[in-house]
């Protein structure tokens, strides 16, 4: 009697964290492709987006923002994950010259020596080959990780957990995304052409359904035509300080695998303005 008493004790406890927690997905996003919510047992909504043969997923808000701090914790794919893009994103449309923030996590071959790499960009008025690439330093399918994008009209800030690892800055005379109100997106895709060395390792299809799972997004933005959230001054004006673009050096010298900025085959021409200038 007392264990199906507990028994019933705890499902009533997870029905009412369930209850209370709250659902963001369907209150701020619209969804496409394999989309399914559930609550874990601290109560906290888990979107899960899934990618077989027939169909990627991601989730899209409805409001668009003109600056704001963005973040999210993501569970990748665990595994042989090659061929995989798994994004967590702005951008303000598809056109030839829109603009985007990217953080995108190109899968791998499973095992040492096949990290999973995040992709860094900043795209202006349709240009985006403004890469830094990092070799994640831990398991990003083990567990819950927290990625964050500072998006104000000073710089555009990259941060994995409390680290910052990049800072795209503003300067003058050089295009910036200042003026195109961007939606958030999360996608999971097939990036087989181009996500794992470059293409040479597609997706294993025998390992389908590959997912990834999205939980506790936090948005303090400027909404596109609105105010901005109480409490933007802690990200308007936000810039690193030394300590932190100590975290950036250590980043780049311990786990960058590629720099727009020393890729001279891809500019032959001279590098992009900005890169003179960090």
């Amino acid at each position: 009697m007392a264990r199906r008493f507990l028994a019933v004790l705890a499902v009533v406890l997870a029905l009412s964290q369930a209850a209370s927690a709250k659902p963001w997905l369907d209150e701020k996003f619209n969804t496409d492709g394999n989309v399914r919510t559930g609550y874990d047992a601290s109560g906290q909504q888990v979107v899960t987006l899934s990618l077989d043969q027939r169909s990627g997923a991601g989730f899209n808000s409805d409001e668009q923002y003109l600056y704001g701090e963005f973040s999210i914790q993501m569970k990748l794919i665990p595994g042989n994950s090659a061929g995989t893009v798994s994004c967590f994103y702005l951008s303000s449309g598809d056109g030839d010259g829109h603009d985007e923030i990217d953080m995108e996590f190109m899968g791998n071959s499973s095992g040492p020596g096949h990290p999973v790499v995040l992709n860094t960009n900043v795209w202006v008025n349709g240009d985006g080959k403004k890469e830094h690439q990092f070799n994640l330093w831990f398991d990003p399918a083990a567990d819950f990780h927290t990625y964050t994008i500072i998006w104000n009209p000073e710089n555009i800030l990259f941060k994995v957990d409390n680290l910052f690892i990049r800072s795209f800055k503003r300067f003058a005379g050089i295009p910036y995304t200042s003026s195109k109100p961007m939606r958030l997106h999360a996608t999971l895709w097939d990036g087989s052409f181009w996500a794992t060395e470059k293409g040479k390792v597609p997706i294993d299809w025998s390992n389908a359904p590959f997912n990834v799972l999205y939980r506790n997004y936090y948005a303090n933005a400027c909404v596109s035509g609105g105010a901005c959230h109480a409490g933007s001054d802690g990200w308007m004006n936000r810039q690193l300080n030394g300590a932190e673009w100590g975290t950036v050096k250590w980043a780049e010298r311990s786990y960058m695998s590629y720099n727009y900025c020393e890729d001279g085959y891809r500019f032959p021409q001279g590098f992009p303005a900005e890169c003179s200038r960090y």
